[in-house]
């Protein structure tokens, strides 16, 4: 979900029935943390009506429904694949990408003078850190890619 929470179903009946708790909310991506936590504080939020906290939780219960099956389908995809015993070409391709760009920036920084002075390649280089250690190489080569 790239939508913020404010602009969600959850998001737009909050605004009316409950403004503070999207005051706190509204603006973070919707994702089982947030939603854990807007549904503490619709609980707690003795503001709301009965009804409307029933409406409320029940959206909140569907949104992470909905994350928990795109999640359930990422992992079925990978064990269907594994199952076929073929290798996953976009993998190994977006490995090798994040690696040579990674070797990039490291040999940049190392070797090339005045590289860290430049805004825009400090920026580069945070986003390419950032997606290559945290995404690329968690989610490919992560303990869990194995089983």
């Amino acid at each position: 979900m790239e939508k913020k929470f404010k602009n969600t179903k959850l998001g737009k009946f909050l605004a009316t029935t409950a403004p503070n708790i999207l005051d706190i909310a509204g603006d973070l991506l919707p994702d089982a943390g947030v939603l854990g936590i807007v549904k503490n504080l619709i609980e707690k939020d003795e503001k709301i009506s009965p009804e409307d906290k029933k409406v409320a939780l029940q959206k909140t219960k569907e949104m992470y429904d909905l994350e928990i099956k795109d999640r359930d389908s990422a992992r079925s995809r990978e064990v269907e694949v594994k199952k076929t015993g073929s290798k996953d070409i976009m993998m190994m391709l977006t490995g090798i990408v994040g690696l040579v760009s990674f070797l990039f920036i490291i040999y940049a920084v190392v070797y090339e003078e005045g590289v860290l002075h430049n805004e825009l390649f400090v920026h580069l280089m945070g986003m390419v850190e950032g997606v290559v250690i945290s995404n690329i190489f968690a989610y490919y080569y992560g303990s869990s890619a194995e089983k």
